[in-house]
């Protein structure tokens, strides 16, 4: 078996080690922000070692989310805002997609492709286009600063009914017909056949999906005007303000760190499950 690691594959680890550096390095720095108290930092003098404010920064950013010059929402509310709005568009999609390309792929009605075709359009329109009037049906039904008025929106995916009507499209003919010959009927065959074959695919794209929805921010700045209903990414660019007086750096910087455990753990515990959701070809 011949060795992983070979002296000629030196230069694309080191290629790969400094883009490693170059992207993680502004990270690092903002984690040693975070510990640093405000003097520090607004006069350029933060170091490359861990300042000794790491657990009242944290503690204050968590609980009330105000420091030396900002007053802001505990992160521990726009961290739950963010977390209910990510799962809830990532379930919702990965939901009405697996639904409506089983309908598409295995059932036959009048202009099956037309509607399969005008949700495969709808990719060339960007959020910025239908913004307006999306915003105006969730204002008319009075869905401003509420959870179904952040979520619902974004639910639908062409992308994800895409991926999962290709994968339909990939099973055998002989299933289907061996489910129908055993009873199955169409909703016997979608829970017991199709949902355990789409378990990677649905996993992979949970990942993106979720990540998706916690780094939204056009439109929860224009569905919100409610403290409580902030996300965690409105609420730092609130943080930041428009005028350097009012910059609490270690606070924004705590509050950064903090937002970027979920998407990371999501993508650490499903990270086998994402890999093989966009490697494998059999199912």
């Amino acid at each position: 078996m011949a060795p992983r690691w070979r002296s000629g594959n030196w230069t694309t680890h080191l290629i790969l080690l400094t883009g490693v550096v170059v992207f993680a390095f502004p990270v690092y720095l903002a984690v040693v922000g975070s510990t640093s108290d405000l003097g520090t930092v607004s006069r350029g003098e933060l170091g490359l070692t861990p300042g000794p404010y790491l657990v009242r920064n944290y503690v204050q950013t968590w609980s009330t989310g105000s420091g030396e010059r900002i007053q802001g929402t505990p992160v521990r509310r726009m961290m739950t805002n963010s977390l209910i709005m990510a799962l809830t568009i990532a379930i919702g999609k990965i939901s009405i997609s697996l639904l409506s390309a089983f309908a598409v792929v295995f059932f036959e009605f009048p202009l099956r492709m037309f509607f399969f075709w005008m949700i495969f359009v709808t990719l060339m329109l960007p959020v910025e286009v239908r913004i307006i009037p999306t915003f105006k049906v969730i204002s008319d039904l009075g869905l401003v600063n509420t959870f179904p008025g952040l979520t619902v929106p974004l639910i639908a995916s062409a992308t994800a009914t895409l991926i999962f009507r290709q994968f339909f499209l990939s099973v055998p003919d002989e299933l289907v017909d061996a489910a129908k010959v055993d009873g199955a009927g169409p909703l016997r065959f979608f829970w017991n056949i199709l949902l355990p074959l789409s378990t990677t695919t649905g996993a992979a794209l949970f990942v993106i999906l979720f990540i998706y929805g916690w780094n939204q921010y056009l439109w929860p700045l224009l569905i919100t005007t409610s403290q409580q209903m902030d996300t965690v990414v409105i609420g730092i660019t609130k943080m930041i303000g428009t005028g350097e007086a009012l910059v609490d750096w270690p606070i924004i910087m705590a509050t950064a760190v903090l937002a970027m455990l979920p998407p990371v753990l999501v993508v650490i515990l499903m990270q086998r499950w994402f890999v093989r959701g966009l490697t494998e070809t059999e199912k």
